[in-house]
């Protein structure tokens, strides 16, 4: 993607921010100088029609931007420095796998997500060290910065799990992944067992006929669905309530996915992997 392409990203997305704001000026001028009940409720109607369009429209550019958009080249170079072992290729799937975390923020109405993957997390952090570039990546995807937390996995705290949940969520539609019955893990759910990272977390796509005690540190995506005491507190039968979001749920795009290497077909990933 040229830096080119990346400049109209931000040029549409700005455009229809200031659309949205003239229009509301324009309806409210409407509502100020009109003479009739019938003026007064034209445009009120008008300005939500209208609004309601750009808004989606600009959620549609934000999205494009997040899976398309040039990212600095030099968090491949950073990744590289910081695993040593990691190919060219494999830097541009972690960084694949950042995409698909900042998608997750995105479709889920830029509500908290948590970060499963160490390697993953590793990258996002060198990205928000350079903080201008990374503020200006913020305000085209989201509108406003996400600010980094570390790498986890399920565990006692129900904000967080449900964090996890709505990353596993819309991972999973990035792919056309079933969130509660995987048939194989999501890109960013992979990486860390793929690439053997250290202190990294393993998943499997579901574990629940494996025995669990001769596989510890090894965690499972089915557990993202599941209310038993396996999974921990929050919101498991929604997701965090990402399948709340009706509007944008059924949307499922590939671009963003694995390829033939780069996640775990199957059974999903196993083995590998560090603990919570």
């Amino acid at each position: 993607m040229t830096a080119l392409s990346s400049l109209n990203f931000r040029r549409r997305i700005d455009a229809l921010a200031w659309g949205r704001r003239l229009l509301w000026v324009f309806c409210a001028a409407a509502v100020l100088y009109g003479r009739t009940a019938w003026v007064f409720f034209a445009a009120i109607v008008v300005g939500v029609v209208l609004n309601g369009a750009l808004k989606a429209w600009q959620e549609s550019a934000r999205r494009q931007f997040v899976r398309e958009a040039r990212l600095p080249p030099f968090l491949l170079d950073k990744l590289r420095e910081l695993y040593p072992s990691l190919q060219p290729r494999d830097t541009e799937l972690v960084v694949r796998g950042l995409r698909q975390f900042f998608m997750a923020h995105l479709r889920s109405k830029r509500q908290f997500v948590g970060m499963p993957s160490k390697v993953v997390d590793a990258a996002w952090h060198e990205f928000i060290l350079h903080t201008q570039a990374y503020q200006q990546w913020c305000r085209y995807a989201f509108g406003g910065m996400l600010h980094h937390t570390p790498a986890e996995v399920l565990g006692r705290s129900a904000k967080r799990n449900d964090g996890l949940r709505r990353t596993w969520y819309w991972a999973c539609k990035e792919e056309s992944i079933d969130p509660r019955r995987p048939s194989r893990l999501p890109l960013l759910f992979a990486l860390d067992a793929k690439f053997a990272i250290a202190g990294g977390f393993s998943y499997v796509a579901d574990c629940r006929d494996i025995d669990r005690a001769a596989s510890s540190g090894t965690h499972c995506g089915t557990s993202f669905s599941d209310g038993g005491s396996g999974s921990g507190p929050g919101d498991s039968d929604g997701f965090g309530g990402s399948e709340s979001n009706t509007s944008d749920s059924g949307a499922s795009d590939s671009s963003s996915g694995s390829d033939g290497g780069s996640g775990c077909g199957g059974g999903g990933c196993g083995g590998g992997g560090g603990g919570d």
